[in-house]
């Protein structure tokens, strides 16, 4: 099977969770506790993965310097395109609450932006993947799919209880999870063959990305709720992911 398809189903796999997520959305046992503490838990999880799976992948490839510069990059691009979308309305696209009432006109739109926009660096990361190690990242892909999880959950919740229809709801993550799976193949096609340096600054660039994304959405959406256990459950989701990684893999 040709690299780019196996990408391409690995991204839609974990962005299969998306819709499942926003499935649990409609199950009325399901808390916003619950979604804070699985917030916090998948959010450990990708940190455990971006440091041991892909940043010590990328560092072995290119050093110090290209992944730094990367790292930082993509934490830079990251932020300045969340002010910009935070600004015409997307800032509560995580909220599990009410707090997605439609703000102004493009409020819809910048939600499903800012949920596009935290989702796409986490597939391109697999798609890269394939360049830095023997074959797909797979705690990379468990731990995004862990986090995936939780995110649709708290946002398609807060989205239903803001008066969106399921139609909407499930458009948007049916929507971005199609485009995980795009952006894991097309990052694949666009790195095959690219020197082993290009590649670590760039997975290095989607890591920086996703880490900013985790500190600025999910662990204070987390944080919320749970309030001090918020640290102890985010350690749990990096150890299983560490463990995964180093012990079970």
């Amino acid at each position: 099977m040709p690299l780019f398809i196996e990408a391409l189903l690995w991204g839609l796999l974990s962005g299969s969770a998306l819709l499942i997520g926003a499935a649990l959305a409609y199950w009325p046992a399901i808390t916003t506790r619950t979604i804070a503490t699985a917030m916090a838990f998948g959010s450990g999880a990708l940190v455990s993965a971006l440091a041991f799976d892909l940043m010590d992948d990328a560092f072995s490839l290119a050093g110090f310097v290209p992944v730094a510069v990367g790292f930082l990059l993509g934490a830079l691009l990251f932020t300045f395109a969340n002010i910009l979308i935070t600004r015409r309305g997307g800032r509560h696209r995580k909220r599990s609450g009410r707090q997605q009432q439609k703000a102004h006109e493009g409020a819809g739109l910048a939600i499903a932006a800012g949920a596009l926009l935290d989702g796409i660096p986490e597939s391109v990361v697999i798609g890269v993947s394939f360049y830095l190690g023997k074959g797909v990242a797979l705690t990379a892909v468990i731990a995004i799919f862990l986090s995936n999880l939780p995110e649709a959950l708290a946002s398609a919740s807060g989205m239903r209880k803001a008066g969106r229809t399921p139609a909407y709801v499930f458009g948007v993550w049916g929507g971005i999870a199609l485009a995980s799976g795009l952006a894991a193949m097309l990052g694949n096609i666009a790195f095959a063959g690219a020197d082993p340096a290009f590649v670590a600054a760039a997975s290095a660039v989607a890591a920086g990305a996703i880490l900013a994304m985790l500190a600025d959405t999910m662990i204070p959406e987390a944080f919320e709720t749970v309030h001090e256990y918020t640290g102890l459950i985010t350690v749990l989701g990096f150890l299983a992911a560490f463990w995964l990684s180093k012990v079970a893999g």
